[in-house]
């Protein structure tokens, strides 16, 4: 094996994480914290692979565009006037800039304010100004159909907008295979979000948030008073790239915890690597966490809360939802900084170890970053 991994990264940054002696090791701190690994995990991860980028309910008018990131590139999601979806990298095609800074909802067209160069909703060059001369807006051998705003590969699966950067990836329904048949029971089209949540920035690593919704084993410590979902019910799920966990509670365990304002419910906790994250909770609801990561020790969390077509439940029922989960989240926020936190001990430099039963979905997560990076 190499000494180094493309251009600088030590082999022997993942000496302990290779090591089999029966209990597994973590991934090394540094896969938190340096700036190498985040640059390669950005390339490598986020551009090849399917990524969560937003939500088409968000959307819901033509000429409607929300400008977001995803493996730091900055991209446009767009409603055209037909009403479908579109995907463009957000920068005109002149000089590169930035072209749509905030979300907003654009009539005709989308200008540049630099120089005035517009697009159509579908990408289209429409217009130049001036760009050949002070009465000519075309130079010669310059045809706008060449210089559209380029478009981002997409798909969308539900109220879900996945993109990927470098358009390598399978198809999405081959990408998604397992994570589709493990909620193939679920009706999604009858699922309709009541409620946004928005935790802005979280201080610390993306890939603490993801590894802290797959694993069970911190549900009953860390979630003591707003959970009744004891470790033994739970199993893990190891399936391809779709990895998290699972917990089947028993019909009258879950009526005794009606009212309590509990998630006393069986539940499923999935994800699609690398940072797509979805949680149903029988029979009527179910939750969808957008994260994007914005530094090595930095990401942004949103969380779409859904409810099953024909539930009814009054505003002030949806508002205890809404305050139900941010209070789970935010105890897990505070285990996620305080393992970011944790990663500037030398001692953490070994991985920590794994529970080879309750945090097996955790270790493939991290093997399948280890690839990719490689």
């Amino acid at each position: 094996m190499s000494e180094t991994i493309d251009q600088g990264l030590p082999e022997s940054l993942f000496a302990d994480f290779a090591l089999d002696n029966g209990v597994r090791r973590g991934l090394p701190a540094g896969a938190y914290w340096e700036s190498d690994f985040w640059r390669r995990e950005q390339a490598r991860v986020f551009d090849r692979s399917w990524v969560l980028a937003g939500f088409v309910h968000e959307l819901t008018e033509p000429g409607q565009a929300i400008p977001t990131r995803v493996g730091g590139r900055p991209i446009v999601l767009l409603r055209n006037a037909e009403g479908d979806i579109r995907v463009f990298h957000n920068v005109c095609r002149h000089r590169c800039l930035t072209l749509v800074d905030g979300a907003q909802k654009f009539e005709r067209g989308i200008t540049c304010p630099y120089h005035n160069w517009t697009y159509d909703l579908n990408g289209a060059l429409r217009a130049t100004p001036f760009f050949g001369g002070p009465k000519q807006h075309r130079p010669a051998d310059f045809d706008p159909k060449d210089h559209g705003l380029v478009a981002v590969r997409h798909f969308v699966w539900h109220d879900w907008i996945f993109v990927n950067l470098d358009g390598a990836a399978p198809p999405f329904a081959d990408y998604a295979a397992e994570i589709m048949g493990r909620v193939a029971d679920v009706d999604m089209a009858r699922f309709h979000p009541v409620a946004m949540l928005d935790f802005g920035e979280v201080a610390t690593n993306w890939k603490f948030l993801m590894e802290n919704f797959m694993e069970p084993y911190h549900v009953q410590y860390v979630h003591k008073t707003t959970t009744d979902q004891p470790l033994k019910d739970h199993h893990t799920v190891v399936d391809g790239l779709c990895l998290g966990s699972a917990v089947d509670i028993a019909p009258s365990r879950t009526e005794a915890a009606a009212g309590r304002n509990s998630l006393a419910v069986t539940s499923r906790y999935l994800t699609l690597f690398p940072s797509f994250v979805l949680g149903t909770y029988a029979p009527d609801q179910m939750g969808v966490y957008l994260n994007q990561p914005v530094a090595p020790g930095v990401t942004r969390q949103k969380r779409a809360i859904y409810l099953i077509d024909g539930d009814t439940r009054p505003e002030s029922e949806v508002a205890a939802l809404r305050e139900l989960w941010a209070a789970v989240h935010q105890e897990d926020h505070d285990m996620c900084v305080r393992l970011q936190s944790g990663r500037a001990s030398p001692v953490a430099d070994g991985g920590g170890v794994l529970s080879p039963h309750w945090e097996d979905s955790v270790r493939r997560f991290q093997e399948l970053v280890v690839e990719a990076v490689r």
